[in-house]
């Protein structure tokens, strides 16, 4: 077991700034280390993907179809914008052009890009962040499978390029050893985790329920310290998540919960357009931006299931940190101009 030190460097908050941050992050080293970790988290990320024949996409931030539109069970406000007197969107995922990539390429598809989300930033969340997605070939299980040998080969080449820069940001290995190694990964139904919890431990929407982030944290705690929870209820998750049941009630998703909460969201697709079009009947999305996305199901089907993980949340894990806006470069936060 590697011996736990003290961190040595800290952040300066610098996400308070107004005029001159640039000078902050230029005088503190802790943003120097937060780019370094970046980098190799991109850089393991590829080798990953190149190791398992997967092709990456290059693909713009703004769309039409936005993933987690506003209705039942989105997890997400879209950011709209104008696009030469055309309203669009900035991207919350381009999960979608990575399933049409599957189709295109033949092939696994990832990415490693920006993420827009129309909500305020708090300790665990920010309102844009990046986002490691992948689309693979095959169902739910193979893309738990996936993410957990993605964890530990990210894991294992930040401790063989970057334990001590880890050491002075974070003060302490043994957690990356232990992920890195052969950890437990744990898995609850979204049910067997209620019940677990008890009274007050989910939200109820009335129609759908939602794990609030200390209920999170509590399930780490007496589950484990990897916990993988499946088969929310349909209405919790967005629309594109395939029904775990005939009666259409549980979804084939999973998220998994390490360190601040939820790091990872996964799930299988909607195998034919008239699962999907029931979803997003059931979800109250109008179906018109959405066409495409049906019609690729009927010029050529394929099942697929896909993830995010957002890096700067999983850099929080690794440098055992409690506030997610010192793992931004550079701050940006909903409705305040900053410049750089």
């Amino acid at each position: 077991m590697t011996e736990h030190l003290t961190r040595t460097i800290s952040p300066s908050g610098a996400w308070h700034a107004g005029a001159g941050y640039h000078r902050m992050i230029l005088a503190n080293p802790w943003y120097r280390g937060v780019a370094t970790l970046q980098n190799a988290v991109s850089e393991l990320t590829s080798d990953f993907w190149r190791g398992r024949r997967a092709r990456t996409m290059h693909l713009p931030v703004t769309t039409g179809s936005i993933s987690s539109p506003m209705g039942r069970g989105s997890d997400s406000t879209p950011v709209s914008v104008d696009l030469g007197g055309v309203r669009t969107y900035l991207a919350d995922s381009m999960q979608f052009m990575l399933e049409l990539g599957c189709r295109v390429s033949g092939t696994d598809c990832y990415y490693v890009m920006p993420s827009f989300r129309g909500e305020p930033s708090d300790p665990t969340h920010l309102s844009q962040f990046f986002h490691s997605e992948a689309e693979i070939r095959g169902g739910l299980t193979s893309v738990i499978e996936v993410v957990q040998d993605y964890l530990r080969f990210v894991t294992a080449g930040l401790l063989e390029a970057e334990a001590d820069l880890v050491l002075s940001l974070g003060g302490r290995l043994d957690h990356l050893e232990r992920l890195a190694g052969s950890p437990v990964f744990h898995q609850l139904t979204f049910d067997e985790a209620a019940d677990l919890l008890g009274p007050g431990g989910v939200e109820d929407h009335g129609g759908w329920r939602t794990l609030p982030r200390r209920s999170e944290r509590e399930l780490i705690s007496r589950v484990g310290e990897f916990v993988w929870i499946t088969h929310w209820d349909h209405l919790a998750v967005p629309f594109y998540q395939a029904f775990a049941d005939g009666h259409r009630k549980r979804a084939l998703n999973a998220d998994l919960l390490f360190g601040p909460g939820e790091v990872v969201g996964a799930g299988e697709r909607h195998r034919t357009a008239v699962s999907l079009r029931e979803a997003l009947r059931l979800h109250e999305v109008p179906q018109s931006a959405y066409e495409w996305y049906a019609d690729m199901r009927v010029t050529d089907p394929l099942l697929t299931s896909g993830f995010g993980m957002g890096i700067e949340r999983y850099l929080m894990w690794v440098l055992d940190h409690s506030d997610i806006r010192d793992l931004q470069l550079l701050p940006r936060e909903m409705g305040k101009a900053i410049v750089p």
